[in-house]
């Protein structure tokens, strides 16, 4: 399950505050041990018009509207 959290500053350390909803999910208590697997949200806004293709901005976006169809 993918949950998006965001990273606090506690102290001279970083941390991340789980959901009850997550903890309660995975029938998670205080004090257990966890693997967690980070991935860095991409910002797409970015990227917009970095990409080198024979279409216009306005075509590309206007296939998205169709669904690629």
């Amino acid at each position: 399950m993918a949950t998006e959290l965001v990273i606090k500053k506690i102290g001279n350390s970083f941390g991340v505050i789980f959901p009850k909803r997550l903890m309660e999910e995975k029938k998670l208590k205080t004090n257990e041990t966890v693997i967690i697997e980070v991935l860095k949200k991409a910002d797409l806004k970015k990227a917009f018009g970095s990409l080198k293709t024979k279409i216009s901005s306005q075509e590309f976006k206007d296939l998205a509207r169709k669904g690629w169809g």
